[in-house]
């Protein structure tokens, strides 16, 4: 791999930003009272067409002011994207600064667990004189490790339960009553209170369970949305035209909610298998996929009538982690210590809200691979941005340690995007992104694939037991409803994309074969149990 162009690039980032943006936070001689706190807030699925600030379809029916106030007050990232858009390998990737294969977390299922020796940037924060913390969803199988504290979820799993959860809690399991946004929040505030007298920064990770799946909203957002009908996405009824093989062949559609997800009530008199049994129906094919909620349904009404449930779950889920901002940003102002402290609000990775007839992520398509992020620094930044730049989830460990003034290593394979804040993009940015997922077939039944997305085109290649290319001119074709691969018109781009991917793919190491790439989806690494 080649790994000296990005010390390069990671080198000029940071003395650029050492001219500007944190000039008193980069010194080795700057006292500590002067480094930023940084709370990292992070929630798990959250599409960015479910916040306000980034304006949706929904956006008569959910509001998400807290959010939106981090971006009207600081910076709102509107190219933001995944390198793996599933939940751990997100995590990992986010962690490390390094993608999948080079931190060696691919995949949830048989995914194994993460490698908690390697290098991390809460590590690397915690040797550099921060106290540091992590509250809510790891999701990882292994212990945190560079965390003075930390309290998360902890059942078979690690996905978390909405209500009643169990948290590990420095080493110790305990089951907590009530509803898991609204703990996750309490224990947050909990670390911050008793932190208040430190001397040292703090560095604080929420990462928040919810809308994950099963979308159990907060008892008094039950009915938030009884009696509406909420709107369908411009792309509910794509017929999958050029990409029956790929996106019309998966089990993410209508057809594959379970009867959990629709909270529906069991029957009487089942045993614990029978009854996870009857909730898991409708999971994965041969298993009630197309169930019917009632026999006088049409297939339409039925897939439209779970559009409505799911929905209307999701986004009441979204409120309260809205609500659990908000009173982290009020704690804030009330202490004095808004000024000084960076709030990172982001997802794990983008989600379908009915998009394409779907829900869950994994594709490379924009709704997954879209994060939302956004960042306010009352210090530094005065006034409300917008920034366009490209910038993926590996980038947010050296641009964390960057504004912090901690070294950031030179085999971090992101790269600091803290100087492209203040509008000084480096020359060498990149004006693409690499992708590359790997779990197949459970759960979902998406094609492994990578691919290359550039600031107008973005070329795909699924890979497992299909050979396909696919080809989007996302300036006439945003919603990616027709793959242009063997449209004459784009040949010439084609052709250069998929050099400019074969060196990406060389440039990063991960240019294996692809019976190596399959190799790794078909290896049982070991699993953290349960569902993902």
């Amino acid at each position: 791999m080649n790994k000296m162009k990005y010390q390069i690039g990671v080198g000029l980032a940071v003395a650029m930003v050492m001219s500007s943006i944190v000039t008193s936070c980069t010194s080795s001689t700057a006292s500590k009272k002067k480094r930023p706190n940084i709370i990292y807030i992070m929630s798990d699925d959250h599409a960015t067409h479910a916040i306000s600030a980034y304006g949706g379809i929904y956006d008569d029916y959910l509001q998400t002011p807290n959010i939106d106030r981090i971006a009207n007050e600081g910076i709102k990232f509107n190219n933001v994207f995944c390198t793996n858009a599933i939940c751990g390998p997100s995590r990992a990737a986010i962690l490390t600064g390094k993608y999948s294969h080079e931190n060696g977390y691919y995949k949830n299922e048989s995914g194994g667990k993460f490698d908690s020796t390697q290098w991390t940037f809460p590590k690397a924060m915690q040797d550099h004189g921060y106290k540091t913390a992590l509250v809510g969803k790891w999701h990882l199988g292994t212990e945190p490790v560079g965390f003075d504290y930390f309290k998360y979820h902890d059942n078979p799993g690690q996905q978390g339960f909405y209500y009643n959860p169990i948290y590990n809690e420095n080493g110790t399991k305990v089951k907590e009553e009530g509803y898991a946004t609204t703990l996750t929040t309490n224990y947050a505030l909990d670390w911050l209170k008793n932190e208040k007298e430190n001397e040292k920064p703090f560095m604080l990770m929420l990462q928040y369970k919810a809308p994950h799946r099963n979308w159990f909203p907060e008892e008094k957002y039950v009915d938030l949305y009884k009696g509406m009908e909420l709107p369908y996405p411009e792309t509910f009824y794509d017929d999958y035209k050029g990409r029956e093989k790929t996106a019309g062949d998966t089990d993410m559609t209508m057809d594959f909610f379970n009867r959990k997800d629709m909270k529906l009530t069991p029957p009487e008199g089942l045993s614990p298998k029978e009854l996870n049994r009857w909730y898991a129906w409708g999971n994965k094919r041969g298993m009630g996929e197309g169930w019917m909620p009632n026999d006088t349904m049409t297939v339409e009404e039925a897939r439209k009538w779970k559009y409505q449930r799911y929905i209307k779950d999701y986004l009441a889920c979204v409120k309260s982690v809205d609500d659990g901002i908000g009173r982290v940003l009020k704690y804030l102002d009330e202490e004095g210590l808004a000024e000084n402290t960076i709030v990172v609000y982001t997802s794990d990775q983008g989600f379908y809200l009915g998009d394409h007839g779907f829900f869950d992520k994994r594709f490379m398509y924009e709704p997954s691979l879209k994060m939302p992020f956004v960042l306010r620094y009352p210090a530094e930044i005065k006034q409300p941005k917008e920034n366009n730049d490209m910038i993926t989830n590996v980038d947010f460990a050296p641009t964390i340690l960057d504004l912090a003034g901690v070294q950031i290593p030179g085999d971090v394979q992101g790269k600091s995007f803290a100087s492209n804040m203040i509008g000084n993009k480096p020359t060498d940015w990149p004006n693409s992104m690499y992708y590359h997922y790997y779990e197949f077939p459970f759960w979902h039944h998406v094609q492994p694939h990578y691919g290359l997305r550039g600031e107008r085109y973005k070329l795909i290649h699924f890979y497992y037991n299909v050979d396909q290319w696919e080809f989007y001119d996302l300036k006439k074709d945003p919603n990616e409803m027709n793959n242009a691969i063997d449209d004459p018109a784009y040949t010439d781009i084609i052709v250069q994309m998929k050099i400019d991917l074969k060196e990406r793919q060389k440039q990063y190491g991960d240019d294996e074969s692809l019976n190596e790439f399959r190799a790794i989806t078909d290896t049982d690494f070991g699993n953290i149990s349960g569902n993902h």
